[in-house]
């Protein structure tokens, strides 16, 4: 994935994230890589996106 792709991949899923506050961050991942074609091979990376932006989402609540 190009870095500039990547990018806004990862700033897509921020958002997406702020917006569905999933419960499973695995999950969430695995159908948005699947949704929009994602290639295989980043959904650890793309996981710890999801997981960072939820914790920063919960502290900021408390």
């Amino acid at each position: 994935m190009a870095t500039k792709g990547h990018n806004e991949v990862k700033e897509s899923l921020r958002e997406m994230t702020r917006i569905f506050r999933p419960k499973d961050p695995k999950k969430f991942v695995k159908e948005y890589v699947r949704k929009y074609r994602i290639t295989g091979g980043y959904e650890e990376e793309l996981t710890l996106v999801v997981e960072n932006e939820l914790g920063r989402l919960n502290s900021s609540v408390s």
